[in-house]
């Protein structure tokens, strides 16, 4: 079985500091789609800034005074450190004023924390990824691993899905990703009179392909549903449930375990988690008061 570890913050980062957010300059906010924008963020300490290293996978409590704070995933490429971006989905208190900022404005940021992908772990199988909606962001810095190192890993294969077309995100670098010889599938749950493409549900897209169970690998992340039945068609084909790896949202406050408000079973998501093998949330996953 795959053992997930949170990774520790960069070493300009005290523990003692757990709780205080370190200082950053919004460098540029991309509008990604209606109520959706990548946030690029820039330590105002150059030691901090290069120091700072993430696993894919992971997040950061973004923090602005007078607001309070949001657990937003990572979504830049972990090997390019001069940047650091997030995609916020505008929804929240929180995450409005974080759409107000500009290139210049200052931001509070702790991090990383959580558990990560185990893409490293994950060399020589043939990789599954299958995301919804706001889900693709947090696996975004996976897809950036693989193209880096694409003669590590066998077929590749993205799966994605979102309520219509305007709601697909990164659809610029599709075409880059394909030319890695990755096997993207897109489809909407509504279409509109300009698309071509599939209708229906992620989970369906199992359907066009013979899977390998045991040299397979899935990496999840979208709405709950979603998640619960791209597991059940991965299980359904006997893909082991330690090779299938889900990440989950929930009520994120501290980053830490302190709060409770997240917590999963014996679990708590923000540091037990995001990213945990279905192995090992299995009994309380589909249990409504977990």
């Amino acid at each position: 079985m795959t053992t997930l570890v949170a990774t520790n913050r960069p070493a300009a980062v005290s523990s003692e500091d757990l709780l205080s957010p370190s200082w950053a300059e919004v460098v540029d906010i991309k509008q990604e789609i209606e109520k959706t924008g990548t946030v690029w963020l820039r330590f105002k300490d150059p030691a901090l800034q290069k120091a700072y290293t993430f696993a894919p996978g992971q997040f950061n409590m973004l923090f602005l005074p007078g607001y309070g704070e949001a657990a937003i995933s990572i979504c830049s490429d972990g090997e390019k450190r001069d940047t650091i971006g997030h995609t916020v989905r505008f929804v929240g208190n929180v995450t409005n004023a974080i759409s107000r900022l500009k290139a210049g404005d200052t931001i509070g940021l702790r991090g990383p924390f959580g558990t990560h992908w185990p893409i490293e772990q994950l060399e020589g199988k043939d990789i599954l990824l299958a995301a919804g909606g706001i889900g693709l962001p947090p696996l975004r810095p996976v897809i950036y691993h693989i193209l880096r190192h694409r003669a590590k890993f066998g077929k590749v294969i993205l799966l994605y899905g979102a309520r219509t077309p305007s709601d697909l995100l990164y659809t610029a670098e599709f075409e880059e990703w394909r030319k890695a010889d990755i096997d993207i599938q897109v489809t909407v749950d509504r279409a509109d009179d300009t698309w071509k493409g599939q209708v229906g549900v992620v989970p369906l897209l199992f359907y066009r392909y013979r899977f390998d169970a045991a040299k397979t690998a899935v990496m999840t992340c979208g709405p709950e549903i979603m998640i619960r039945f791209v597991v059940f068609e991965a299980l359904a084909r006997r893909i082991p449930a330690d090779q299938i790896f889900v990440s989950l949202e929930r009520n994120m406050k501290c980053g830490q375990g302190s709060c409770g408000h997240c917590q999963l079973g014996p679990f708590f998501v923000c540091k037990d988690g995001p990213v945990f093998p279905f192995s090992a949330i299995e009994p309380y996953f589909s249990v409504e008061e977990f």
